[in-house]
């Protein structure tokens, strides 16, 4: 039986630690244990109770980048989440992020210009307008959850914007990503991942039945605009064919538009979840913004490294190989943890600090080079930046007005409750 720390314990033993352990994530990200895997153990061993079989945790900033840059050696076919999962599952589940190669850049330039810095400054009016409806419905209120009212329910809508999708469907796009996203948390899962239960949905994303409602609606929407000239990314993806010729398979359709709803919504909310909690705890970087907004932009650079919505993306070993003096077998499962990578001082003077002027600050919250990175990362910027552009000219004081809740998660640096009152200029 593997023993487990709690978050307060002494640890002096690394070989009892297992970041496998979801308890250690309640609070929120344990970034005492990342500090002592970095500076001790930075190629750790993860045991994990069967059915797994244990993986490797990658904590150093350079040892990441040399995993992500490496996909020949650290494949993401075999799929990117630390659930273990047999063939017919990897071919039932996958999606853009378990494809390399050819496919993988076939399959990204499908969608890759909708996402380019000069497309999604179209969007700036759009946002700006929707931003202060947010803003203006939250700040009415006087207290509010700042996840339900601001951090949720703005970057939803621009998904729904790019998608086509009536607003009166953001309510059920919200709920389906808490239901995958939150499938370790009791709270949102409809089974736990854990749960012999799950089984049933062994063949879909997250093993959550969540997926199959996305995927109904998702082909709804295929249906209605196969072969018409719309310009939303549905119809992008049902009426063009990969630039490798091989044209979408039903699943390959299904997942892609999974996961659009995920990461078009859950990692953006939790930044600016994140931020606004940062800046209240450093009200003289709060104040150094609204004295110069002309920061901003910049400082969305600073925002998103704290906040680290996503703590790893899988790899699995393609062969036998040397990495950092540790020998790794292949089929073993290999995590970098970007969440460690962005406190690594080596990297980051004073990584635990708020300084909205960080310079160079080349965070690995999108990744950091390879084939994988972010996609969708020049439009979390901009709707990063925007939202606190407006944000930050209005108000003059942001309590905490009860305890922040966090996600059970070891995959997604998540908050599901922040009460705050506000008060305005």
């Amino acid at each position: 039986m593997i023993r487990i720390l709690t978050i307060g314990e002494t640890m002096t033993q690394l070989s009892d630690l297992t970041l496998a352990d979801l308890d250690l994530f309640e609070g929120g990200a344990p970034w005492h244990i990342f500090d002592k895997l970095r500076a001790e153990a930075p190629i750790h061993w993860d045991a994990e109770e069967k059915p797994n079989s244990g993986f490797w945790s990658v904590t150093r900033y350079q040892d990441i980048v040399k995993v992500l840059r490496d996909p020949d050696t650290f494949t993401s076919t075999h799929f990117t989440n630390l659930e273990e999962v047999d063939a017919e599952q990897e071919e039932a589940r996958r999606s853009l992020l378990e494809t390399d190669g050819s496919r993988h850049r076939a399959l990204r330039r499908l969608l890759q210009g909708e996402f380019t810095p000069q497309a999604v400054s179209g969007y700036e009016t759009f946002l700006r307008g929707l931003t202060a409806t947010t803003l203006d419905n939250a700040f009415a209120k006087g207290s509010f959850d700042f996840v339900e009212e601001v951090a949720a329910d703005f970057p939803i809508r621009v998904l729904a914007r790019m998608l086509d999708v009536p607003d009166h469907d953001t309510d059920k796009l919200i709920e389906w990503g808490n239901r995958m996203i939150g499938n370790t948390d009791p709270e949102h899962a409809d089974i736990l991942l854990e749960d012999p239960e799950s089984e049933k949905y062994r063949l879909v994303p997250f093993r959550s039945p969540a997926a199959l409602e996305v995927f109904e609606y998702g082909q709804n929407l295929a249906n209605e605009r196969r072969g018409k000239d719309g310009k939303d990314l549905v119809s992008t993806l049902i009426n063009q064919v990969p630039s490798d010729g091989i044209p979408l398979s039903e699943r390959d359709f299904n997942t892609y538009f999974l996961l659009l709803v995920v990461a078009g919504n859950e990692t953006t909310r939790h930044t600016i979840s994140h931020t606004m909690n940062y800046l209240i705890d450093n009200p003289e970087q709060m104040a150094l913004l609204q004295a110069e907004p002309e920061l901003i932009p910049w400082a969305v650079e600073e925002f998103i490294r704290l906040a680290s919505p996503v703590y790893h993306f899988r790899r699995t070993a393609t062969k036998d190989v040397e990495f950092q003096g540790t020998e790794i077998k292949k089929g073993q499962k290999v995590v970098p943890w970007f969440a460690s990578g962005n406190r690594d001082s080596t990297i980051f003077t004073d990584p635990y600090k708020m300084d909205v002027k960080r310079n160079p600050n080349e965070h690995m919250a999108f990744g950091r080079g390879g084939p994988h990175m972010c996609l969708g990362n020049s439009l979390a910027r901009l709707e990063v930046r925007i939202m606190f552009e407006d944000l930050l000219s209005r108000v003059d004081k942001v309590e905490r007005v009860g305890d922040i809740d966090h996600l059970r998660s070891n995959f997604v640096n998540g908050i599901k409750r922040f009460p705050v009152k506000v008060t305005l200029r």
